[in-house]
This record gives structure tokens, sequence and C-alpha cells, in this order.
């Protein structure tokens, strides 16, 4: 009765973080300005088609209801809070599951050492409210917000699986397609957990899932969700498979990079999930090793290659659905930490953790705080592209310039969103979104060439330049951001004339 009330007072603290958090993400999202990747794909939605060339189009489609009556940034990232919402539900009902699972497994020797399932689906829950990277992709919407809910799904079923002999209805084979296929037009790194629930299946003591039509049927249906994808890249030489394996292999594997990556993860996620993730593995994976190993690889298998390929570096978020994955097996080593008497430490890391998030939204609201120059302040990439697309449009009328242009493709999402429907084109060596888009900045052109302080760089005038040059460029004004009476960055704005370009062997 006292461990149930204790759970019921923490599971109603949760659900109250659960709100504090949605309402500082809404709140956010209506006071900030598109980041770089979220303008990127909320150009995916001006420009539909049936894929593109870094990512597949789910995150595209999912948003072009709400682009296409130009709603504003805020209502637009309602999308990425409800995904996080969702996930944060699963995480709590697939806790309840698994605790049913191992309950069937539990010999008299590790009775006692189960916590009870309010409690650990509470934990899980808490882990990931009190995860600081999460929450930016709860505001806004990238490929791993779609991702993370149906990878979740996946781990659901594969449960669903073990709990069932071996066997799924129906439905729950169409349900798996569907979801399949939803992953893999969400990004290519669905693969990973279709792998793990692979392994699920292999691990299973009878093999009879090859001989069911459900099976077939769920790989049927999946391939046809993807069959988009192949086609497009099919009829584009294979572009964005070729950019994936590029852009994933990263630079030279060292041990500084591997300790770089798993000291970000930590920074990213907290220590909560792992530190749970570990006593479950300690304590519980002797109940049913080759199923839970299973089980497990939803997190494993993407966290370790994502490692290896990025040379230990990549971004943070790239595991996002891994951690949520292992969140479920955290949340029962928490609570079993917390039944030993070890509330100091968790409460230590959890509050620890909580003061991260809340220093983390303060400083995106304020504007970050600058340090020697605009460079060391990340977040001021969060503001002014708003007032800089819109006086670059008002340029390239006065000057009746092509469109505008930028040197490198990161500065050209947001210019093209705020500036739209002007072309912007995008000055370097490197084959992207913008070339399908834009096409190259044609001979002789006229452009309003923008630069920004976080990012600068030269005009490109020098005959030498391998990616061609400007016969004259004259800077003609500049706008300095200001948030809280904090200058953030300043944005350049040239009238550049005569482009001539070079004939250029384009990389991915």
């Amino acid at each position: 009765m006292t461990t149930f009330l204790r759970s019921s007072v923490l599971l109603r603290w949760v659900l109250g973080c659960v709100l504090g958090a949605a309402l500082i993400h809404l709140a956010l999202g209506f006071a900030v300005e598109f980041s770089v990747d979220e303008a990127h794909y909320a150009l995916y939605a001006k420009h539909l088609a049936w894929s593109y060339f870094d990512h597949p189009p789910l995150v595209g489609w999912i948003q072009w209801p709400l682009v296409a009556n130009d709603f504003s940034e805020g209502v637009i990232r309602f999308i990425p809070e409800l995904l996080w919402l969702i996930s944060c539900v699963l995480v709590y009902y697939i806790t309840n599951d698994l605790m049913l699972y191992l309950q069937t497994k539990t010999r008299n020797s590790l009775a006692q050492q189960l916590p009870s399932k309010q409690m650990a689906s509470v934990a899980a829950m808490l882990a990931i409210v009190l995860a600081p990277l999460p929450h930016v992709l709860a505001i806004g919407l990238l490929p791993d917000s779609l991702l993370t809910p149906l990878v979740l799904t996946l781990l659901w079923l594969a449960i669903c699986w073990l709990q069932q002999a071996q066997q799924f209805y129906v439905w729950q084979w169409v349900v798996l397609g569907v979801v399949l296929g939803l992953a893999g037009l969400s990004k290519y790194t669905a693969i990973f957990s279709a792998l793990a629930l692979v392994l699920v299946f292999l691990v299973s003591p009878r093999k009879n899932w090859l001989n069911q039509s459900g099976f077939w049927l769920a790989c049927f249906i999946a391939l046809v969700a993807i069959s988009p994808i192949i086609f497009w890249n099919w009829a584009h030489a294979w572009i964005s498979f070729q950019y994936q394996i590029n852009h994933g292999g990263g630079g030279t594997w060292s041990w500084l990079g591997i300790a770089r990556f798993f000291g970000l993860q930590l920074l990213a996620y907290g220590v909560l999930l792992p530190i749970g993730g570990g006593i479950f593995i300690r304590y519980f994976l002797k109940l049913d090793k080759p199923q839970l190993l299973a089980l497990l690889s939803f997190f494993f298998l993407p966290f370790i290659l994502f490692a290896i390929l990025s040379a230990g570096g990549g971004l943070p978020h790239w595991t996002s659905p891994a951690w949520f994955c292992l969140a479920p097996f955290a949340g029962i080593g928490l609570a079993g930490l917390w039944q030993k008497s070890y509330r100091w430490l968790l409460s230590i890391c959890a509050g620890t953790q909580l003061l991260l998030c809340l220093l983390g939204f303060t400083l995106v609201f304020i504007g970050g705080i600058s340090f020697r120059g605009q460079p060391n302040n990340p977040i001021a990439d969060l503001y002014g592209w708003n007032l800089a697309g819109a006086r670059a449009a008002q340029l390239v009328q006065e000057k009746q310039a092509a469109g505008t242009a930028v040197q490198n493709w990161t500065l050209a999402s947001r210019l093209a969103w705020y500036s739209e429907p002007l072309p912007v084109f995008v000055i370097d060596q490197r084959q992207d979104q913008f070339d399908l888009w834009f096409g190259p900045l044609p001979e002789n052109a006229n452009v309003i060439l923008v630069n920004w302080s976080g990012l600068p760089f030269a005009a490109p005038v020098n005959t030498s330049d391998p990616r061609g040059y400007f016969s004259t460029c004259e800077t003609i004004e500049s706008l300095t951001i200001n948030r809280f009476n904090q200058a953030l960055s300043r944005f350049d704005f040239s009238f550049c004339q005569g482009w001539h370009p070079k004939a250029l062997s384009l990389r991915l």
C-alpha cells in the first residue's frame, strides 16, 4: 500500500512535469524562429516530392496541410509536440507491458527485486521528461521526431510477440507493416530498428513466422509504403543513398572521438537513462537472456553503429529514438534503485537534469549569452532570419537581381523560407537539395549575397576561386539583430554582379 501511494504521488508529479514541459514547448514554439533543420524540412512541404536529397519525404508530407495554409511556425510546431507526448505515453505503457512479461519469467530468487509496474512505468517516463535533448525534438520537427514513436511501436510489437508465444493476430501483422513503412518514410536509420525486430524473431524458439502469411503481408505493406523513396532515387541516380553513406561515414575513427561522442550523449540525455539501463542489465537480464538481449538491441544496435559510423562524432539527436527505447528498461532499473533506498542519488541526478532543462529553456528564450563575438553564441542562430529574409526580398526587387545567394547550405534554408518564393542559390562545391530546387546560379547573373556573422565568408570575387566568381561585389547595407538589448548577430547584404561559374566536380 505504501509503495502504491508513493508511486501515485510520483505519477502526479511526473504528469505535472510533462504538462509543464508541453506548455514551455508551445510558448517557445511561438517565440522562436525556425532552426536550420526545421526550415529545411518545412521547405519539403512547399516543394512536395516523392522523396528528397537528404531524407525520406514523411517529414515534409506530414506538415504540408499546415504549410499550404500558411500557418505560423508556432502552429506547425504542434506536430512535434504531439509526437513527443505520444512517445512519452508509449514509454509508460511499454514499461508496463515489459514488466508483465518479466513477471512471467521471474523465479523466486528474483521476485523480490522486481519493482511495482506503476513505479517502473513512472520512472521510465520521468527519465525521458528530464532528458534535455528530446525537448529540442518536441519543439522542432525533425525526422527523429517522427521516427521515435514509430520505433517505440515496433518495440511494443516485439514485446507482444514474446508475450503471445511468438504469434501475431492479423491486425498486428498489418500494424507492423504500416509502422515499418512509415518508419522507412521517416528516416533511413529506421533500418536499425527493423534489424532489432528481426533479432527478436530469430531468438524465438520457433521460427514459424516465415511460414505465416501475415509476415509476408507485413513485408508487402512496408515495401509498398517505401516505394516512393525507391522510385525517386532511381529517377535521381540514387543520390540520396550515396549522400547518406558518405554523411554517416564521418571522419577518421579515434578514441578521442569516441570519448567526445559519449560525453555529448550524457550531456544530451542525462545520467538517469544509462544508470537505469545498467541496473536492469545487471539484475534482470538473467530472467530471459536471449529475448531481453534482442529487445535491448533496439537501443544498442543503433547506438553502437552511430558511434562507429560517425567516427565517434555525429549529431547527438541521431540516437534519440534509441534512448527512448532504452527508457522502459531504465525505468525498471531506476525503480529498483528507488526501492533499495538510493533515493538520494536519484534525486540529485533528477534535480541536476531538471536544472539543465530549465537552463536550456531560459537561454533559448533570452537569445543565449555572447562571449567575445557572435560565433560563441549558438542560440543567436534562432533569431533574425525573418527580418533578413524580408529585407533580402526587398533588395532583390530593388536591384532586379536573379535571387539571393549564400555560401553554405545551412544558411539557405531559413533564407529560402522567409524570402519565399525567391530562389536561393548556394555557392559551394557540394551538391544538395537546393541544387534540385533552384538549380545552379546562371552565368552573368546578379544576386543579393547574404552573409551572416555566425558563419562568415569572404565574397567570391577572386578569379582563382574554384567555385566561380563575381565581377564585382559591393556591400550595400547591414542588419544587426538584437534581443533584450543584446546584439546577437549581423547580416550583411551585398549586390554581386556578373557571375562566372566554373566547371565543378560536385561532391555529395
